[in-house]
């Protein structure tokens, strides 16, 4: 008998998904969210994806205080959307991490960075945009790999009423500056393509 023998009962609202979330056995390296109410499963991401990732990460933690850290498939909820996103990167204090559970709520990041991929690349364009800034999360960077014509970093930051504004958009290969508490330049030209 396996654990999918017993019925489990998991409601119709954001604790059951956030049980169902929590039960799923999903494949190696797949990231596993709740979108829009619905639990997706996406596949695993490639070497670019990820030497994006470690590049943003690497120069975050140059100017991080040793309060604050940057974390890598972290949960983070925004039950009014019914949104749980594990984003590509986030900076939030360590006191947020101390609780107890795999996820914390949104509002608690400092910054979240997303990085598209081909296969859901609007979720991160559209779905994440709107409850990051539904979150009031102060800074959301939106590194588009996939963006027609050509790769593209979108900075949003002062979030309200569930919208954020266009800091800075900038295609490969150009700096996009992170304000204060960060004082950060990202080179994106360092960025690979494709």
């Amino acid at each position: 008998m396996n654990s999918y023998d017993a019925p489990i009962d998991l409601g119709d609202d954001w604790p059951g998904l956030v049980r169902l979330w929590e039960i799923v056995e999903a494949p190696r390296n797949c990231k596993v969210e709740i979108v829009a109410g619905h639990v997706t499963v996406a596949p695993p991401v490639d070497t670019r994806h990820h030497l994006i990732a470690d590049g943003v990460q690497r120069s975050l933690y140059e100017v991080m205080p040793e309060d604050r850290g940057v974390h890598q498939t972290q949960a983070v909820a925004v039950p009014s959307l019914l949104g749980m996103y594990v984003p590509d990167l986030l900076v939030a204090p360590e006191a947020a991490l101390r609780g107890p559970g795999f996820f914390f709520p949104a509002s608690d990041a400092e910054l979240v960075v997303e990085i598209t991929s081909q296969s859901n690349a609007n979720h991160d364009r559209i779905v994440k945009l709107q409850a990051y800034a539904t979150a009031a999360v102060p800074l959301y960077l939106l590194i588009d790999r996939w963006h027609s014509g050509r790769p593209t970093a979108t900075l949003y930051g002062e979030p309200k009423n569930g919208l954020y504004r266009v800091l800075d958009a900038v295609e490969f290969g150009r700096e996009l500056r992170l304000p204060a508490p960060f004082d950060l330049t990202i080179d994106t030209g360092t960025f690979p393509t494709g």
